[in-house]
């Protein structure tokens, strides 16, 4: 066992580059949030469209594009899990195997992603039954985003197995270099520049798929050269036991976030009744609190690679430890960050866009948001901890419990009686409070301590 000091440094130092690196990966969304919500009134003139309008489309892009990126998440869940026991145990070998494998199973994903994404994206939009001109916008969005998968996959992926083997660190500098890019190309294109007119919603796509793209090529040519032990070979012959150890640990994540996209697209579906700006006061405040729940699923992403780590090296009681640290020092972050969303929630509305109506929307939604940000970090670290071990079962039936028992049926209720979209923001709190005290329940069981990947 190590001692306290060594732990917490060992703690610290891993989550650190993650949520670094989470930051930043929410800053590619959140700059095209914040330029479109800045376009001046000649732009919109040119555009023809608004802030409001664009606003919504783009966050509901983003949202679609993470429902289809779900695959190389799962897949990336799985490749965490097994690189980390590996390395733990000193076992280079395994640890590549579930790379290439995994990387493979990615491209193939990204294939049938990009089908539906480019030939497919009104109908994909349609989903969320929002206003014509918002799905309009969106589909142009993600057909955009479409182009980008194949390297997506292989950054997602990538980056996944190189934080299993302990090497938050490498991720961050990638991700520094995709928002490098995507502010670049996404300054320029939104409202234009010399002898560029505007594009608005399809600039801030360019510049994410651009982004991703030069993203994916990193990722790709680092891991040819070999990086924290782990080295891609130009292999593609299919290792069935790998693909079926990848599969055990990655669909059960993959099955949770497709119960709690299904019912985000009925969530949506509920606050686009609302109306235009509602919808893009909630997806404001949810940019915003994205920012703040980072440090939560950064020390996630910490406690999943110790964990996994300790077991592989027949360790249990070290990874218990490390997740308790993981989880005191989180909480922490959160308290702050939570803090200031309650306090300041104008102030940092008004920083990303300058329509009142949607300001005067987001105020008590970003309060409420607040004050709820330790349970989800608290959940994060939890959770992160059982997948970690190869336990994605148990997230699973949490989001079912907790995201279509509570969530959805209080959202109803909340909209039926006029509560409008401070009801839907307690709903939420509700739900994260519930997941953060089930994931708890779960860890302190310690069935994790047994199982096996």
């Amino acid at each position: 066992m190590q001692t306290p000091q060594v732990r917490r440094r060992q703690v610290f130092r891993l989550a650190m580059p993650a949520v670094s690196e989470l930051v930043l990966n929410t800053l590619v969304g959140l700059v095209d949030i914040l330029l479109v919500g800045q376009m001046s009134m000649a732009t919109i003139a040119v555009l023809g469209y608004g802030v409001a309008p664009a606003l919504a489309a783009t966050g509901l892009a983003g949202e679609m594009f993470w429902t289809m990126s779900l695959l190389f998440m799962a897949i990336g869940t799985g490749c965490t899990a097994l690189v980390a026991r590996a390395t733990g145990a000193k076992d280079p070998e395994t640890a590549n195997t579930a790379l290439r494998q995994g990387l493979l199973m990615g491209l193939l994903s990204a294939a049938l992603m990009s089908v539906v994404a480019i030939g497919f994206a009104e109908s994909v939009m349609q989903v969320y039954r929002s206003e014509a001109l918002v799905s309009e916008l969106g589909a142009q969005f993600i057909r955009i985003l479409g182009y980008s998968f194949f390297p997506t996959a292989i950054m997602m992926i990538g980056m996944a197995s190189l934080r299993g083997a302990g090497d938050t660190r490498t991720p961050l500098m990638i991700m520094i270099v995709v928002n490098l890019v995507n502010v670049a190309i996404s300054y320029v294109l939104i409202s234009g520049g010399p002898g560029i007119a505007p594009m608005g919603v399809e600039g801030a796509a360019i510049g994410a798929a651009t982004a991703r793209t030069v993203g994916g090529l990193i990722t790709f040519v680092l891991l040819l050269r070999g990086r924290a032990g782990l080295w891609l070979k130009l292999q593609f012959a299919f290792n069935r036991d790998m693909i079926q150890r990848i599969v055990r640990v990655g669909w059960p994540f993959a099955g949770e976030q497709m119960v709690f996209q299904g019912a985000l697209i009925l969530f949506i579906g509920m606050i686009n009744q609302l109306g235009t700006a509602a919808y893009a006061a909630h997806n404001l405040v949810i940019r915003i609190e994205s920012l703040a729940f980072l440090p939560g699923w950064g020390y996630g992403i910490a406690a999943s690679a110790l964990v996994g780590q300790a077991l592989g090296a027949k360790n249990p009681d070290e990874a218990n430890a490390a997740t308790y640290e993981a989880l005191k020092q989180t909480s922490l972050m959160m308290v702050i960050l939570g803090g200031l969303m309650a306090l300041f929630p104008q102030p940092l509305l008004a920083f990303f866009v300058h329509d009142a109506e949607v300001i005067a929307a987001g105020i008590i939604p970003l309060q409420i948001a607040g004050a709820f940000q330790i349970a989800m970090g608290a959940n994060f670290v939890l959770s992160g901890a059982l997948r970690g071990a190869g336990d994605t079962r148990w997230p699973l039936y949490t989001k079912v419990i907790s995201t279509w028992g509570l969530r959805l049926p209080i959202t109803f209720i909340v909209l039926l009686s006029g509560g409008g979209l401070v009801g839907v923001w307690i709903a939420m709190g509700a739900d994260f409070c519930s997941q953060a005290i089930l994931a708890y329940v779960r860890f302190r069981q310690g069935k994790w301590r047994t199982m096996q990947v």
